[in-house]
């Protein structure tokens, strides 16, 4: 099939692209609000954002006069510079993390960026090399924050890995308070886990590690990458169990789809950090900048509360579909899992026969992370196909 270029996109790609992703057998051009088209110009209902990026969906009038506006003005400038949208995207960033103490930003151009950072800087901050993860986290696949995730497919082919880091069962407060001596330098963790299949921490849990970092000297870190930003119903999903953490690492949807990353410390992990230890030429650049300060305006309460709201909804209607392959659903706000005991590739391919993207999470389940623009239409719409799927199985 010709491209709007004029040449066969699906070869071109396979032809000349590193073999590292799955092909799900789609070319898709352009989108349109909820929804992506594809080269034949079908349209689909795409209810995975590109991982939780896209949370404005596409073609937002006022995303896209904001970008194209910064793009003309001046798109790149390294952080040795005053910018002026730079400055107020920091400012705005940081009281929205900690409206009561708000502290200080490095932006950078990715998730796993953000959390390499923190990494550095808990290890700067304390003077300790030791860490603390969950089993079954996610934290990117660089090889910092690839030896605080979980899972040997991605740690096996390139162990050792660096420092040290100790992996104790998600929810455990008593793993936890054992692995967390006086050596530790942080616990980082997911406050709900997105990868392994959205995974929501028992009550309590979040408000424990807190205590125990406290007592023991360490750092708290929280990957809100996939979580934060909105996807929960608060800015933050630690936000629901009151929880302030020392760090906090952002990426994904914080610029509306423009690649952004972003460490957040408290004061006194920033006093701590030495000029020159850590920098990014892209980190930071006034366009990213531009899409950041547009989301942080437009994530309001009203929008979160629709965040919140059409998140219930859906996962009601997820957990009212009844299949001896589905034994229940899970998630908070417009973050969620259908989980399934078997066939999950299966009923992906099935969703995507019927115009409808999800994505995969963990070994049983179908993520959902849609944008924030979904409608009860929408919802009726892939459930529906979500059942025409599982009849055909």
């Amino acid at each position: 099939m010709a491209s709007r270029l004029g040449f066969d996109a699906a070869a071109t790609q396979r032809e000349f692209m590193a073999n590292l992703y799955v092909r799900r057998g789609l070319t898709l051009t352009h989108g349109e609000g909820v929804e992506l088209v594809s080269d034949t110009g079908e349209r689909y209902l795409d209810l995975m954002s590109n991982y939780g990026v896209n949370i404005l969906g596409y073609g937002h009038p006022g995303l896209e006069a904001a970008l194209i506006a910064q793009l003309r003005a001046l798109p790149t400038l390294h952080c040795s510079f005053v910018n002026d949208v730079r400055a107020s995207a920091s400012a705005e960033l940081a009281r929205r993390v900690n409206p009561a103490d708000p502290g200080l930003v490095y932006w950078s151009n990715s998730g796993a960026e953000a959390v390499e950072a923190a990494l550095k800087f808990a290890a700067m901050a304390t003077g300790k090399r030791r860490f603390v993860a969950c089993r079954g986290a996610y934290h990117g696949k660089t090889l910092g924050a690839l030896s605080a995730t979980w899972g040997a497919k991605y740690r096996e082919p390139f162990e050792p890995l660096l420092w040290e880091f100790t992996h104790v069962d998600y929810g455990d407060s008593a793993a936890l308070e054992a692995a967390l001596d006086e050596g530790a330098a942080a616990f980082i963790v997911e406050p709900i886990q997105g990868e392994s299949g959205i995974v929501v921490p028992p009550e309590g849990y979040l408000p424990s590690a807190r205590q125990l970092c406290t007592d023991r000297g360490a750092l708290l870190i929280t990957d809100e990458v996939q979580s934060g930003v909105g996807r929960t119903g608060r800015f933050l999903a630690a936000e629901h169990e009151g929880v302030a953490a020392d760090i906090v690492c952002l990426g994904k949807g914080l610029a509306g789809g423009i690649p952004v990353g972003a460490t957040v410390v408290t004061r006194a992990v920033g006093e701590r950090l030495e000029r020159g230890a850590h920098s990014s030429t892209f980190g930071g650049n006034p366009l990213a900048l531009a899409g950041a300060r547009f989301i942080l305006a437009t994530l309001d309460a009203a929008m979160l509360e629709h965040v919140s709201l059409t998140g219930e909804a859906f996962l009601a209607a997820l957990r009212s579909v009844t299949h001896d392959l589905v034994p229940g659903a899970r998630g908070r706000g417009l973050m969620l899992g259908l989980v399934v005991s078997d066939r999950r590739d299966d009923i992906l391919r099935g969703l995507q026969k019927h115009k409808v993207l999800a994505v995969p999470a963990g070994s049983h389940v179908v993520r959902f992370l849609p944008p924030y623009a979904i409608e009860s239409s929408h919802i009726d719409r892939a459930v529906g196909a979500l059942r025409d799927t599982l009849r055909g199985m």
